[in-house]
């Protein structure tokens, strides 16, 4: 079982490198004067956010129920 989390966690933190250049993208995209870029940006760094929270919390020690 704890292999089966490793695997998602690592899954998980490759998304948030993933989704974290996809924000640079858009940053350099809204200094070019694309207007809709920043606003783009800012959601996919909440999701990048949320991402790494739940690599973290796969990542941690067993929680206690």
């Amino acid at each position: 079982m704890a292999g089966d989390l490793d695997h998602v966690r690592e899954r998980l933190e490759g998304i948030a490198e993933e989704l974290a250049d996809l924000a640079i993208d858009r940053l350099r995209a809204a200094v070019d004067g694309n207007d809709g870029a920043a606003a783009e940006e800012r959601r996919i760094t909440r999701a990048r956010r949320a991402v790494e929270k739940a690599a973290n919390l796969l990542g941690g020690p067993p929680a206690e129920d």
